[in-house]
């Protein structure tokens, strides 16, 4: 099978997926917490900091995380750009 057929493949059986759900968000909701939290452990694995501070600065984790994906993917679009 080939990266594109496989690719295919792989989005037809989210698309079947995704038409069996009810509630797509609330399907999803326990992932989305879970990468939330990444940012809070990274920010105050020991749990010192108070709610309001550990909540700011991992708002602040999950910005830079996002920024650098920006980032990534910019330059990996110029270097493709300019290979062509």
């Amino acid at each position: 099978m080939t990266p594109e057929q496989r690719s295919t493949k792989a989005r037809a059986a989210a698309y079947a997926r995704w038409a069996k759900e009810d509630d797509p968000s609330k399907a999803t909701q326990s992932a989305r917490d879970a990468f939330l939290e990444r940012f809070e452990k990274q920010v105050d694995p020991e749990g010192r900091l108070t709610p309001q501070e550990r909540s700011r600065r991992a708002k602040a984790a999950r910005r830079a995380y996002f920024q650098t994906l920006a980032l990534k993917s910019s330059m990996k679009r110029r270097a493709q750009d300019s290979s062509t």
